[in-house]
């Protein structure tokens, strides 16, 4: 399964620990070449990553905010995010055959490798 780019971006925040939504969202935009997802775009994806099983909900954590659903990376969604970086480098490494990107060129996008 190839994933969005957004079901990659939360996948990634997963990768760092339990989240809720608000928190994914801002760990996209933060670290992740500056990605904004909309609340739409982000609980969309959660379903769909959830309904997949590369996602868990794992509830209320005892946060001030009882409303507050938390989510977790299944071993399903660290091997499907691991297989999305993979096609993801191929792709780079092709662009920079073809003379597309250079290797040592800065990152437009405000991210390093």
């Amino acid at each position: 399964m190839r994933l969005t780019a957004a079901q990659f971006a939360i996948l990634l925040a997963l990768s760092r620990g339990e989240m809720h939504g608000y928190a994914i969202l801002q760990e996209s935009a933060a670290h992740q070449g500056g990605l904004r997802l909309g609340p739409g775009t982000l609980y969309r994806s959660l379903k769909q990553l959830s309904d997949a099983g590369l996602i868990h909900e794992v509830g209320e954590r005892g946060d001030l905010d009882h409303r507050r659903r938390y989510y977790r990376l299944t071993d399903d969604g660290k091997r499907a995010a691991e297989a999305e970086a993979e096609a993801l480098k191929a792709l780079v490494e092709r662009a920079q055959r073809t003379g597309l990107l250079r290797p040592d060129a800065p990152s437009r996008l405000g991210f390093s490798s």
